[in-house]
């Protein structure tokens, strides 16, 4: 009984009432929820977590090339794809889609994410130093005596990227430049996105000496401006000033919730099956692949 109702002294008659209509919202509750477990369950769909708003990832066209690997696994799986749109960054798929079962799966999540069941890695791919062809610095590692000589370095806030800066110690005086990529706005309470072209335009039209993106955010643009720039992929033997590893390069895989073991097993056989056209997508699109690591490291800082 609610609270409203005791509140109040509801008359036998009212109580009676308040009881049938609440059976009749559970009966209705369970039908809609049966109904949307037999949908989860459909062994002919294959249920995507999608953003409208993740170029180069993820676009409601469906151009973005995790839509095309989406396709591909779901033609793996002898299953139509769907996909199950959210007009907010991929950043909030799992919380806002996956979690709330809306869709099944997530492409392109870090291998070993915590939040879910990840697939066994179906690419690996390396951040890039993105620099004008013409540019006068040899900028190849983190140990490169050029880096400390670019006046402006485009990158993501929070990234590896970023404790690489702070430890060669041009964070600060590249401080309010980052900050110009996101139009100064505060990250406090939001998540903000640069999107992944503007690093490739800034380093083109020389506003930027160098930009350092996670090479699948950027591969595209770059290929479009092939003239202009290139992509350089950064070592994988990055340390702090502690001596810690930081890494560079990472396994990207399919994510399930945790408690669908069995949709995850047929990902990973489906991904066996397409591995060939994945790989296909992946260098169409431009992304410098590297070999898949026994042992994957998260992507954060």
């Amino acid at each position: 009984m609610s609270k409203r109702i005791k509140t109040h002294h509801a008359t036998g008659l009212m109580l009676s009432s308040a009881v049938v209509l609440m059976s009749l919202s559970a009966s209705a509750w369970a039908e809609d929820s049966k109904s949307e477990t037999a949908k989860a369950a459909d062994p002919s769909i294959l249920r995507v977590c999608a953003s409208e708003v993740e170029a180069p990832y993820s676009t409601r066209d469906g151009e973005g090339f995790e839509n095309k690997i989406a396709k591909a696994l779901g033609q793996a799986m002898d299953r139509k794809v769907k996909f199950s749109w959210i007009k907010k960054p991929a950043i909030y798929l799992v919380r806002d889609q996956l979690d709330k079962k809306e869709c099944d799966v997530v492409i392109g999540l870090d291998t070993g994410d915590e939040r879910v069941l990840t697939s066994k890695p179906y690419y690996r791919a390396p951040y890039v130093f993105v620099v004008r062809k013409d540019s006068p610095l040899d900028i190849t590692s983190w140990d490169s005596p050029d880096l400390l000589k670019a006046n402006k370095i485009a990158i993501a806030a929070d990234t590896p990227a970023q404790v690489m800066l702070e430890k060669l110690g041009l964070f600060n005086r590249n401080f309010n430049y980052m900050k110009s990529l996101t139009g100064f706005k505060s990250k406090r309470n939001q998540y903000i996105r640069v999107e992944p072209q503007r690093y490739v335009d800034e380093v083109a039209s020389g506003k930027a000496d160098v930009a350092v993106v996670f090479a699948p955010e950027v591969a595209r643009y770059a290929k479009q401006r092939g003239d202009q720039v290139k992509l350089v992929v950064i070592p994988d033997n990055a340390t702090r000033g502690d001596g810690k590893h930081i890494p560079f390069h990472f396994d990207q895989s399919v994510g399930v919730r945790k408690d669908d073991k069995k949709l995850l097993d047929d990902v990973n056989a489906a991904l066996e099956k397409a591995g060939p056209e994945i790989e296909t997508i992946l260098k169409e699109e431009g992304i410098p692949l590297d070999a898949i690591a026994k042992t994957p490291e998260g992507r954060a800082g």
